[in-house]
């Protein structure tokens, strides 16, 4: 019977955020109650307040369903490349991973462009800016040591353009999400950045790794 009921509960946990992405799509997070989520999950406000705090639990709960641009770049999961390929991978990866996953988009879409970063949501603002300064942390590290292994001299200093390129790694997704997919994200961007990464020197080492792929 235990295991029975925690089933139950988890079901509707899930019923709840799955509710709450779709709420908060259409109306934006400020706009949208925790009653506005039970009734598009067939559920009660008191079975919202059983699973989550108030509303910013229920959207730091959606959020944490899916990696953010700015969470995915902080993986390590090309750790083993040499430092230019890996900003490359990693970049390219987040492109097709944020092109394909249309929930994704919508979460992303949400966070960004319809909600406020002021009162009870001023926390899940400083969640991004973190991400944010981690991930531009990672890409200054990688300029710094391509740089040094490809005998590359930097035309301003790393951190300067990791800011450059980070400012249009998450300008290109932001351009993609609000304008809801205009553009193949992957190929323009993928293009864009090697036309960025070679303005500061790299160009002769690009050729090494492929950003040929299917449009998105």
């Amino acid at each position: 019977m235990a295991r029975r009921t925690k089933a139950e509960a988890d079901e509707t946990r899930t019923r709840l955020l799955d509710a709450a992405e779709e709420v908060f799509f259409e109306k934006g997070v400020s706009r949208t109650s925790l009653g506005d989520i039970a009734q598009r999950a067939g559920a009660t406000r008191g079975a919202v307040y059983w699973h989550f705090k108030d509303k910013v639990d229920v959207f730091n709960s959606v959020l944490n369903r899916v990696c953010m641009p700015f969470d995915e770049i902080c993986d390590d999961m090309y750790g083993d490349l040499e430092p230019l390929d890996r900003i490359r991978k990693s970049i390219r990866n987040v492109f097709e991973n944020v092109a394909l996953d249309d929930r994704r988009r919508k979460i992303f879409d949400t966070a960004v462009f319809k909600m406020e970063y002021v009162g009870e949501l001023a926390a899940v603002r400083e969640r991004h800016v973190e991400a944010e300064e981690v991930s531009r942390a990672k890409f200054t590290d990688d300029l710094r040591a391509a740089a040094l292994q490809l005998n590359v001299t930097l035309p301003m200093p790393a951190d300067i353009a990791a800011q450059g390129l980070h400012a249009l790694f998450v300008g290109l997704i932001h351009g993609w999400v609000l304008n809801e997919g205009s553009f193949p994200l992957t190929d323009a961007g993928c293009m864009s950045v090697d036309a960025y990464l070679s303005g500061l020197g790299f160009a002769p080492h690009l050729s090494r790794v492929s950003t040929s792929g299917p449009p998105s």
